[in-house]
This record gives C-alpha cells, sequence and structure tokens, in this order.
C-alpha cells in the first residue's frame, strides 16, 4: 500500500472514530450509581487506534510492501548497504535526529554508542526492546502509584471553615426589595480580624437567640447571604434561602445587642468532606485502572452476577487495542508480568536446579484455567480474583507492603491484625513469583488466565510476526523469547506472541518484521527445520478433551465445595457480615466482589477489613467493616470510587451519608448507663460529631417518690438508638471499644455494636439513597425533616424545657451546645 492512500484509510478511521464518540455525550470512566459507558466508545477508541497506527506507519520507508508495519525494536548493529537507511521507521528517525551524533553508533565499523553500551548493561532484552522495557517500567511505576499514593488517604485534612468576622449588626431592612444592610460594630473588643467581602460573594450568618427564658444559644444559622454592595464597613444584599421569621425578628432586633451577628466565609455547618475531595483530587487516573482493563475481571464477574459490570467497556477497549498489538496487555502494561521478570532477573535466574523443559504437559494449564474459571462464574461462584492478574499483584501488594507503608508513615499500631486469609493470599502471591525457578516467566507462559483470554483474543489479531527468507537459522530470537512463543522453525506461535519485539532486535539479518497478520513477502519457508507440531497450536492439543473434561469438572467441583461451605443466605441464622456502604444485595456482592483489596488501600483508618472464612470460601478476602477497629468516617466515599466491579457502587459523598450499612443496637446488658454502673456517653459524642445525631438519651433508673414523682438527681441517661437515623457507621462502637473494653477494661466487649441484616440496612443495585431516605421520612410524618448536608435552618426556635426535665434531659450538657 503507498502511503498516501495509507494516510487516506487513517484519516477516514479517525473520522469515523470522532462520528461514533459524537453520539454519546457519556464518559468512559462514568460509574456513578452505576451508569453504562457509551457503547459507541468502544468501537470509536479501536478506529482511533487504528487510524494512529495508520498514520504512524504510512512514514516507514518500507511500508510499501506492508499495511501497517510495527517495528519499534532497536534493530541488530550491522554494516549498512550502499544506499541503505540507518533507521526505515518514523520512530527510529525521529530518534537518530533527537540523539547527538556521539552517542550514536557507528555503522560503518559496527562499533557501539554510549546509548547501546548502556542499554546492553541492563540486559540484552533492554538493548533489544528498550521501548517495551520503558513502557512496562512506566506502568509499574503508575500501578505502584495509583496503589500507594493515590490509594492513601492519610495526606487529607479537613478543610478550614475560612475567615470569619464578628460584631455586625442590622442598619436597615428594605421590605419590597428583601435587601439587609449591616454595619459592623467599632467596639475595639472584636474577636477577629475582618476579612475582605467581595461583591457577589455568599457569605454565612449566625446570630444569637434569647430565649423567653433568658437563655441565650450562641452562633445560631441564619442562612447564607449574597453581598451585593460592600463600602465604608457596611455590606448590603440578600438571603439566599428563604429566611426564617423567628431568625429575622431577631436580626432585626440584634441591633440593641452590640453586635450579635457573625460572618463565615464559608458554611460552618457543611460536613467534612475531606476523604472524598482527596481521592477525588489525586485520580488523575481511576485508581483501578489496572484492575478494569484486566478482562477476566469483568467478564467473569459479569457471568457470575448475571449482570452488565461497568468495567467491560473498558475490558473490552484493551481486548480491540490488543487485535492491533497482540497480547500487547501481557508484554507492556501487566504489572504482575513487570515484578515476575524483576524476581526473575534478581533471584530466579539465579539457581536452574528446578528447571522444567518447555514441552511438559503445563504449556497449556491457562487455557484449562480459564475454562474452569468461566464455569464455576456460570455456577454463580467468583474464583478469578483468586488467579487472575491483576488481582493477585494487588492483593500482594496488599498484604506484604501496605502494611509497611502503614507502619512507617502512621506508627506499627494501627496495623490491623493478621489471620489465616492474610496468610493464605501471601502464600499464594510468593508461589506466582516463585514458579520462576521453573522457568522465566513460568506464569504468563503455562499459567495465568487472563492471558489466556488475550492468547484466544490473538485469533482475532490483525498484526503478527513474520520471518523473511533472509534468516540464518541462529536461534538468537528462541533464546530471547520471554513467552517460548517462537518455533523450532523460527515462525511464531501467534497465540503466544505479545508483540514484545525483544526477537527482532537480536535477529543479526534483520529478518523479523512485525506487519499485517495476511503480509507473505519474502517469508521464510515454514516447518524448516520441522517442528512436528499440529495445526492445533504450539505441540498440539494431545489432551485436549481430558484437559477440557478436566477444567470442567474441576469448575463444577470448585462452584459445589464454595456453596456448600459458603454464606448459606438461605439460613436467616448464618453470618450477616457489615459490608461497606453503597454495597450491592448479598447474593450479587458475592459474586461482583473480586477481592483484589483495593477498597481496603483507599480506607481510611482500616474500617475496611478481609473476611476470613466466616463464611468459608464463598466470603473470604472480601470486604467487612470491623467497627471495633475503626468506624465509616463520613467524609468518605473512597471504597465505592475504587471498586472495579459495582460489587460497591460508587456514591457521591451524599448519598453514601445516607447509605445504611446496618443498625447500632445497645446492649442493654454491659451498657453502662442502662445496667446502672456509671454515667457513659460516648456513643452519643461519637455519632453527635459524625453529623449523624442518631442517638438520644433516655432515663433509665429513676427512683420515684411517695407520690409517684421523679426523685431529682436519681436515675441516668442512657443511650437510645433512632433506627430511622443511624447508618451504622460503627464510630459508637469504635469509641465504646476503645475507651470502656481496651482503655478502662470496664466490659469485655463494646456495649453498642453495629449488626446487619434483614431491615437493618439498605442494599440496592440501583436507585438513590437520598430518595429512600426521603420516602421514607415522607411516610413517618411524625418525624423532623432534615437536609443532610446543607446549610441548616431550624424550623422553630428551641423551646425551653421544663425545670424538673432538665437535669434528666440532658445530664451532661451536651443538647445546650452550640453547632461550633
Amino acid at each position: 500500500m503507498r502511503p498516501i492512500q495509507q494516510r487516506g484509510l487513517a484519516l477516514a478511521s479517525l473520522l469515523f472514530s470522532l462520528a461514533l464518540a459524537a453520539l454519546t455525550n457519556q464518559p468512559i470512566d462514568q460509574k456513578v450509581f452505576g451508569q453504562l459507558p457509551g457503547s459507541a466508545w468502544v468501537v470509536a477508541g479501536f478506529f482511533a487506534a487504528v487510524a494512529a497506527l495508520l498514520l504512524f506507519t504510512s512514514f516507514d520507508r518500507r511500508s510499501q510492501k506492508a499495511w501497517l508495519r510495527l517495528d519499534w525494536f532497536m534493530p541488530a548493529l550491522r554494516r549498512r548497504k550502499t544506499g541503505e537507511a540507518v533507521s526505515h521507521s518514523l520512530f527510529g528517525r525521529i530518534v537518530r535526529k533527537l540523539i547527538p551524533a556521539g552517542f550514536q553508533s557507528n555503522y560503518s565499523t559496527k562499533k557501539r554508542g554510549p546509548i547501546r553500551r548502556l542499554l546492553r548493561r541492563f540486559g540484552l532484552s533492554w538493548l533489544a526492546s528498550p521501548v517495551r522495557r520503558i513502557v512496562q517500567a512506566i506502568c509499574l511505576f503508575t500501578f505502584l502509584a495509583l496503589f500507594f499514593y493515590t490509594c492513601w488517604p492519610y495526606d487529607a485534612r479537613p478543610a478550614s471553615q475560612g475567615s470569619t468576622s464578628d460584631r455586625w449588626v442590622l442598619v436597615n431592612m428594605d421590605e419590597p426589595s428583601g435587601e439587609f444592610r449591616f454595619e459592623r460594630s467599632s467596639d475595639t473588643a472584636t474577636r477577629s480580624v475582618a476579612f475582605e467581602i467581595a461583591i457577589g460573594q455568599t457569605v454565612y450568618l449566625t446570630d444569637k437567640i434569647s430565649l423567653d427564658s433568658g437563655v441565650q444559644l450562641d452562633q445560631i444559622p441564619i442562612g447564607s447571604f449574597q453581598v451585593s454592595s460592600n463600602q465604608s464597613g457596611q455590606i448590603a444584599g440578600t438571603f439566599v434561602n428563604a429566611l426564617d421569621p423567628v431568625l429575622q425578628d431577631s436580626i432585626i432586633h440584634s441591633e440593641s445587642g452590640g453586635g450579635s451577628i457573625t460572618i463565615f466565609q464559608r458554611d460552618p455547618t457543611a460536613r467534612p468532606s475531606h476523604y472524598a475531595d482527596n481521592l477525588a483530587r489525586k485520580e488523575r487516573i481511576p485508581a483501578e485502572t489496572f484492575l478494569i482493563i484486566d478482562p477476566l475481571v469483568s467478564l467473569s464477574t459479569a457471568i457470575a452476577s448475571r449482570s452488565w459490570v461497568w468495567s467491560l467497556a473498558c475490558a473490552a477497549i484493551i481486548l480491540f487495542v490488543c487485535v492491533l498489538i497482540p497480547r500487547g496487555f501481557c508484554g507492556y502494561l501487566c504489572p504482575l508480568g513487570t515484578t515476575i521478570d524483576l524476581f526473575d532477573w534478581a533471584i530466579g535466574r539465579r539457581t536452574k536446579r528446578f528447571r522444567v523443559p518447555d514441552d511438559g504437559w503445563w504449556v497449556h494449564i491457562k487455557y484449562y484455567l480459564l475454562a474452569g474459571t468461566l464455569v464455576a462464574a456460570g455456577c454463580g461462584v467468583l474464583v478469578s480474583g483468586f488467579i487472575s492478574a491483576v488481582p493477585v499483584i494487588t492483593r500482594g501488594m496488599l498484604f506484604l507492603f501496605a502494611p509497611l507503608q502503614t507502619g512507617t508513615l502512621r506508627g506499627w499500631h494501627l496495623i490491623p491484625s493478621f489471620h489465616l486469609g492474610h496468610v493464605l493470599s501471601i502464600a499464594l502471591f510468593l508461589c506466582v513469583l516463585g514458579l520462576g525457578f521453573l522457568r522465566p516467566r513460568f506464569w504468563c507462559k503455562y499459567v495465568c488466565p487472563s492471558g489466556a483470554v488475550f492468547s484466544l483474543g490473538n485469533l482475532f489479531r490483525v498484526t503478527e510476526r513474520k520471518v523473511e527468507s533472509s534468516c540464518i537459522n541462529c536461534n538468537k530470537c528462541v533464546e530471547i523469547c520471554p513467552f517460548d512463543a517462537i518455533k523450532p522453525d523460527f515462525t511464531t506461535r501467534t497465540t503466544d506472541c505479545t508483540m514484545c519485539q525483544s526477537c527482532g532486535g537480536v535477529c543479526p539479518t534483520h529478518a523479523i518484521k512485525f506487519v499485517e497478520r495476511w503480509n507473505v513477502v519474502e517469508l521464510k519457508v515454514e516447518d524448516e527445520p520441522p517442528t512436528q507440531e499440529t495445526s492445533l497450536g504450539r505441540r498440539g492439543f494431545l489432551s485436549l478433551a481430558a484437559g477440557s473434561t478436566a477444567a470442567a469438572v474441576g469448575g463444577l467441583t470448585v462452584a459445589a465445595a464454595t456453596k456448600s461451605w459458603g454464606a448459606d443466605l438461605s439460613n436467616p441464622n448464618a453470618i450477616r457480615p457489615v459490608r461497606p456502604p453503597g454495597s450491592v444485595p448479598e447474593k450479587e456482592f458475592l459474586e461482583m466482589c473480586i477481592r483484589c483489596g483495593e477498597c481496603f488501600k483507599a480506607c481510611p483508618n482500616d474500617v475496611l477489613q478481609p473476611e476470613g472464612f466466616q463464611q468459608g470460601l464463598e466470603g473470604l478476602w472480601s470486604p467487612i467493616v470491623v467497627a471495633d477497629w475503626a468506624g465509616c468516617e463520613s467524609s468518605c466515599n473512597a471504597c465505592g470510587q475504587v471498586c472495579p466491579t459495582g460489587a460497591i457502587r460508587a456514591l457521591p459523598i451524599e448519598e453514601k451519608r445516607v447509605a445504611r450499612m446496618g443498625l447500632a443496637i445497645v446492649n442493654e446488658a454491659t451498657c453502662l448507663p442502662a445496667a446502672g454502673r456509671e454515667e457513659c456517653d460516648l456513643c452519643v459524642q461519637e455519632c453527635n460529631a459524625a453529623g449523624y445525631h442518631a442517638i438520644e438519651y433516655t432515663q433509665v433508673g429513676v427512683e420515684l417518690n411517695e407520690a409517684g414523682q421523679p426523685i431529682e438527681g436519681t436515675g441516668l441517661a442512657a443511650p437510645l438508638v433512632m433506627a430511622d437515623k443511624c447508618v451504622g457507621c460503627g464510630l459508637c462502637q469504635t469509641r465504646c471499644h476503645a475507651i470502656n473494653v481496651k482503655e478502662k477494661k470496664l466490659i469485655a466487649e463494646s456495649a453498642i455494636i453495629v449488626a446487619a441484616g434483614q431491615d437493618r440496612e439498605d442494599r440496592l443495585l440501583t436507585g438513590s439513597y437520598l430518595e429512600l431516605r426521603q420516602e421514607e421520612q415522607a411516610a413517618a410524618s411524625d418525624n423532623a425533616s432534615t437536609s443532610d448536608g446543607g446549610f441548616f435552618i431550624p424550623e422553630t426556635p428551641p423551646s425551653q424545657p421544663e425545670t424538673t426535665q432538665e437535669p434528666d434531659d440532658d445530664p451532661f450538657g451536651v443538647n445546650d451546645a452550640s453547632p461550633f
């Protein structure tokens, strides 16, 4: 194909890609509320990649003999023929123009330049295919950065309330226009320095309210105020929200109070969202990027749960790309493969006593593991998390290195204890690396089921490795190939080739090219020397029937064993662990959770921890809330944002705050005030501080006089959980366990425990938790309505409690505290 034809085809592909992309206005990474990415993006991405490759290769000086020539290896150094260009590819020519001549090799004397010598020190594969090694290094670094930096929650800090300005009084109010004018008192005893209030800025006002009894409540929120003018210490403007008549009357009469109004630069009643904001700020690319491009993760999850998984679109894109660059994920992107390369280089190569030949029964294990995994998924059991490439390395990093990060940066006492599940996962990860003692990259060549998906995808490849007739049978390509993808006749095992192009870089005659699969120009004669391989693939599937049967039986056996020793959801008395907020119903959760561990890393204070064998194999490594260790932060929604399969829904922070994980239940036999032992309001304090206000007081142990009236000073205020407000965050349980159990050792276990189960949690596949709460509030007309996350305006002024009831209703003075 002529270059002009290639460029025309590239332009056509690009225009088609843009047209498809225009058909959808939904971002590809959209996952909030389970919305699906536009299907046009998948096909559009494929044609955009085709356009880029066509355009790139149209500048290849040898492309007249090929439609696509994807040569980015560094050719072996040899003397040039007369008139022969040093670099025929666009990439090579650009590199040679950028690099000074003194750093380049001499093609007349075959003397290596400094760059070639440096790459040779790193290893022969670096010299042969530096592009591949650089991409591998970038991808591994990106994976580690996403895991250890983006998912590290402890650099989040609550946003400050900003500056404040106090001692303001009302000057006048224009009733027709609704404009208020305020002036700052000249009293020198001000408590804060006035900040510059800009015209058009929205500020927040608070005031002091005096009750009829003479009690004064400080800094009651009034509302948000938009400034229209600011001159000579006076501001004017209107309230953004409706102003309560009682508060309006209070403002009008505040003139005689010496300036009781305080202006806040930021909403003083806004609930913090620093953990959610911090993750969103650091997620330049999604933290779960490598998990969502592992196709076995989303494919098996979709089959097991019989539902669409949003990351399927991302898996489809990487599979489409691998049609152009066969098994490119394995050769370039996979962080586990690069880690295995490092292990083989540092440790595996130092001993060869365990080496096995490359023609044993194990050469097709990956296909049988893939088949068994899909059979198990068809039975509703998700086992791909145990053996898929990216979940394996993610869990390995979580259990091996995340504790080191936590211990070093935060304190060793903050590392949760290990159990048998941790040990099993670490052993699995080490076994994957240890397979390198059998052969370099043994896992990637023969075992990895994720690689098997791409191997099957190679059947639809557009490009492949070809060998020209100038091949001299030197065997250098066979020796350097990391995936055993080269036959004894030096042609290609196309299902195993990853286009790493290392072979092209060591070929002394430049006989290897990477072109479209239908290219037959000047090719070497196949089966010379004879390979004894069948058309079914490397060494043939001699045991195809037996292996397929074993895979099917193995998948069914694993599914049956997992279900028999599993969660037993039909048993109402079975264990119901508390799941993260936004988790889908338990049955679907167990079918969708890939056990990757990403949510554990992003969770502040390790609220989420991996489940052991409480639910047998079915629940192993799935996330559970361990409220004795920590409670769920109301300012965090990270677990859903990093979940690659939607087992934990990606909820906005406002939705997450009202998603019920469980219900706090008070054990009256052990609760200190309920049992009549001593005063305690730890759970109430913690709940109020988190902004839920779901625990109130009830009087217990009150003594009566002869007239049947309560005796003042008797009884204790015990906690009473309001089921309609409690979300099961576990902060109350954490505080009770830390103080009363561990520090004071007054009780054996927390007296308030969060429990899950029917009528105690919300587990929605779709829909809004806010709407669910609003429907419940509308149905319960006797419950007061509050707005979550906004600037609160009380509907009626606080009333003075009766004198005889005041000590009993609030013995610790918590209810009289201001919101600040």
